[in-house]
């Protein structure tokens, strides 16, 4: 898969030093990946939910952090929308998140 964009990932572990290595394994999966479909999401991260409008939520570090992304399977592409700890996600609407460039 086309990851956008790996930034997303570095600054927040810069602010949150111990996300980095579990950041770091999901970008490596997601970009191995080659998903046509959520079922196949759910073979790789077998925690992720579908938040609706095409929105996924992973757990990151044993769900010490939420990564949103937009999964469009047609282009084999995923954009990352939020990351970001259980505090700051429950004040997001998963369904609604929008990239910020």
């Amino acid at each position: 898969m086309v990851i956008i964009s790996k930034a997303i990932l570095r600054g927040f572990s810069q602010k949150h030093p111990d996300a980095e290595t579990a950041l770091l394994k999901w970008y490596e999966d997601a970009k191995a990946a080659n998903w046509r479909d959520f079922t196949e999401v759910k073979k790789t991260f077998n925690t992720v939910d579908a938040a609706g409008n095409d929105r996924y939520v992973f757990d990151i570090k044993g769900n010490h952090y939420r990564l949103i992304a937009l999964i469009v399977f047609k282009v084999r592409t995923v954009f990352i929308l939020f990351v970001g700890t259980h505090k700051e996600y429950d004040k997001v609407n998963a369904d609604k998140v929008t990239f910020k460039k």
